[in-house]
C-alpha cells in the first residue's frame, strides 16, 4: 500500500495485539516487526527487526491494565521509531489511560492527563489516533494533532438492529451528568428520550444513587457510559432503575476496563446484556456471557488510511460497519 510516497506500518505493544493484528489485515498490510519484552529487572525491552526510514508509523497500544507498562512500552516504541528516522509516528490509543485526572479536583491534585500528553509528545509521537477520550476537552492537552473517534458510530448501529421492532418503548440512559451530551448524541441517533442518573460519589471508585431524572417505568433502557471500570456506577444505576419498574436494562459503553469487582458485580446485577468496543483486551476469566464485544478495528484502519493518505477523519462520525 502506498499512496504518495511513503510506506506505511503497522506495529503493536503487548495491550492489544489481536486488534493490532486485525486493523493491519482489513488494510491488506502484514503487521510490522517488533518485539516487546522487559529484561530481568522489569526494564522494558524493545527490538524492531525492520527498517523504518522515512515511513509513516503507526504505534497501536491501548494505555491498560497493567496501565504505567503499557505506557512504557508506548514510549519506548515511540522514541525506537523516532531515532530509526521514521518520517512520521502516530500513536494509535484505543483507550488512553490516566485520562480522569484531567483537572484539580481539590487542592494539590495532579493533573496526569496533561503529564502522559506531554510525554507521549516528547517521546517522539507526531499525532494521536483515539476512541472516546473521558473527556472530549482532552484533546487540548496534547500539542499534536489528535483525532478524535467515537465509539457511537459502533455501538448504535448494534443497538438499533437490538431494539429494531421495539424502539417507541426505548429510553437512553445517562448513569451521571458528566455523560449528558454523550447519552443525547446517542438518543438522537436512535430516535430515543433520554434520562438521567442523579448521584453523589462519596470517594474514587464508590458513588451512591440519589434518584432518576425521567420515566423508566416499562421501559427497555439503555446505560451509556464511555467506560465500565469497577462497575460500581453502572450497578447501582441499574438497580436504582429496575426499583422504579423499567422492563429491562442493557448497557453499552466504548471501554471495558473492568477493574477490581467488577466482574462480580455485573455478574449479579439486573443488567441483562453489557455491549463494550474492543479497545481494551477481555481476559477469557472476564467473559461473562452476558458481555458483548464489537470490534473497532475497521473503523481504526480507515482512520489510519485516511491519515495516510492525508484525507479527513470527520467523516467517520457516522461511519457504518460492513
Amino acid at each position: 500500500m502506498n499512496l504518495h510516497g511513503r510506506d506505511i506500518k503497522i506495529f503493536t505493544a503487548n495491550s492489544n495485539p489481536e486488534l493490532a493484528r486485525a486493523m493491519s489485515e482489513y488494510l491488506g498490510l502484514p503487521l510490522g516487526k517488533s518485539e516487546v519484552g522487559a529484561f530481568s529487572d522489569g526494564e522494558i525491552s524493545v527490538s524492531v527487526f525492520e527498517s523504518v526510514r522515512g515511513s509513516d508509523v503507526f504505534v497501536v497500544q491501548s494505555t491498560s491494565n497493567p496501565v504505567n507498562t503499557h505506557l512504557m512500552e508506548l514510549l519506548i516504541m515511540i522514541d525506537a521509531f523516532k531515532r530509526a528516522s521514521a518520517g512520521r509516528i502516530t500513536a494509535v490509543l484505543p483507550y488512553f489511560g490516566y485520562a480522569r485526572q484531567d483537572r484539580k479536583a481539590k487542592g494539590r491534585d495532579p493533573i496526569s492527563a496533561k503529564l502522559v500528553a506531554n510525554m507521549i509528545t516528547t517521546a517522539g509521537a507526531d499525532r494521536v489516533l483515539t476512541m472516546d477520550l473521558h473527556a472530549y476537552q482532552l484533546q487540548g492537552f496534547f500539542d499534536i494533532p489528535v483525532d478524535h473517534l467515537v465509539g457511537m458510530a459502533i455501538l448504535a448501529p448494534y443497538m438499533e438492529q437490538k431494539f429494531h421492532d421495539n424502539k417507541e418503548n426505548l429510553v437512553v440512559m445517562s448513569p451521571d451528568l458528566g455523560s449528558i451530551p454523550r447519552a443525547r448524541m446517542f438518543a438522537e441517533r436512535l430516535e430515543a428520550p433520554i434520562a438521567i442518573v442523579d448521584k453523589r460519589r462519596a470517594k474514587a471508585n464508590e458513588s451512591e444513587v440519589m434518584h432518576i431524572i425521567g420515566e423508566v417505568e416499562g421501559k427497555d433502557i439503555i446505560i451509556l457510559d464511555d467506560m465500565i471500570d469497577t462497575a460500581g456506577t453502572l450497578v447501582n444505576a441499574a438497580n436504582a432503575i429496575m426499583a422504579q419498574g423499567a422492563r429491562s436494562i442493557c448497557a453499552c459503553a466504548t471501554h471495558g476496563v473492568l477493574s477490581g469487582p467488577a466482574i462480580e458485580r455485573l455478574e449479579a446485577s439486573p443488567i441483562e446484556e453489557i455491549v463494550l468496543v474492543d479497545t481494551i483486551a477481555l481476559p477469557p476469566e472476564k467473559a461473562l456471557p452476558k458481555i458483548k464485544m464489537l470490534t473497532c478495528a475497521p473503523m481504526f484502519a480507515e482512520a489510519i488510511a485516511r491519515i495516510y493518505s492525508d484525507k479527513p477523519i470527520s467523516p467517520l462520525v457516522n461511519w457504518k460497519p460492513m
